[in-house]
């Protein structure tokens, strides 16, 4: 006997009991009004993507996948969500900015390295490159083409599936997840758990899927831009314009 939880419409990441009440996309720190009497909240938070990279000659990778992380917490008047890093032009690409409410955080995905290595996924501290970084839930840290929970990103190859993935390397994707990283130029991105990777071009490759958003797809020497809620940036070729991160996000339910 077998179960597909993905086709049953009860199946939701949302805590039982809860609405959620606020979302939060606007990048930087703002504000956060909670009604009186409710002392703790439950919050999804999601970094901003990793940008990719862009070279003047040769291959070179996607950004990171924004982190994500949720938990209670007790309440706060404000929050902070990262933006999603720059893509390069014949340059790396640029971290994304993590994320925050109350004690609930998720780091930003590394950007994507000219001629390089994949930018790794964030976790509860922002990405770098090949190894991974560790969840907020305390997941350890996954070493170079190891699966978990923020994986790093390829070095001459796809990276690996986690919840967040980093960005693809020398013409590979990036791997499945929750979030996905963005991919090296002439490839797709890898497909996210609710949204797809951004389809690839010659000389660009495709935008990671986010939380609440599809990837872009490349064009032409342009990195395709990740999707919002933490998509990586695709990566660039011949001195193009890589991707840029999606922007970051946060949830509360109350």
């Amino acid at each position: 006997m077998s179960a597909t939880i993905y086709s049953n419409s009860s199946f939701t990441d949302s805590p039982y009991g809860l609405k959620l009440q606020q979302t939060i996309s606007a990048t930087g720190t703002s504000s956060v009004t909670i009604p009186t009497g409710i002392n703790r909240v439950y919050a999804i938070v999601i970094g901003g993507g990793g940008g990719g990279g862009s070279a003047a000659s040769g291959n070179s990778a996607g950004g990171g996948a924004g982190g994500y992380s949720a938990g209670w917490t007790y309440i706060s008047n404000s929050v902070t969500v990262g933006a999603g890093g720059a893509g390069g032009v014949a340059t790396s690409g640029s971290n994304g900015g993590s994320s925050i409410y109350g004690m609930v955080m998720a780091g930003g995905g590394g950007g994507g390295v000219t001629n390089g290595a994949g930018g790794a996924a964030g976790g509860a501290t922002t990405g770098a490159t090949t190894v991974g970084t560790q969840s907020y839930t305390g997941a350890p840290a996954p070493s170079f083409g190891v699966v978990g929970y923020a994986t790093g990103g390829g070095s001459g190859t796809a990276s690996i599936a986690g919840v967040c993935t980093g960005g693809g390397s020398n013409g590979n994707t990036s791997g499945r997840g929750l979030i996905t990283g963005g991919a090296s130029n002439g490839a797709a991105a890898g497909t996210g758990d609710f949204y797809a990777g951004g389809a690839s071009a010659s000389g660009g490759g495709g935008g990671g899927a986010g939380y609440t958003s599809v990837g872009s797809a490349a064009s032409t020497n342009t990195g395709g831009n990740g999707g919002t809620g933490g998509g990586g940036g695709g990566a660039a070729a011949n001195s193009g314009t890589a991707g840029s991160g999606g922007n970051g996000v946060v949830f509360l339910y109350y």
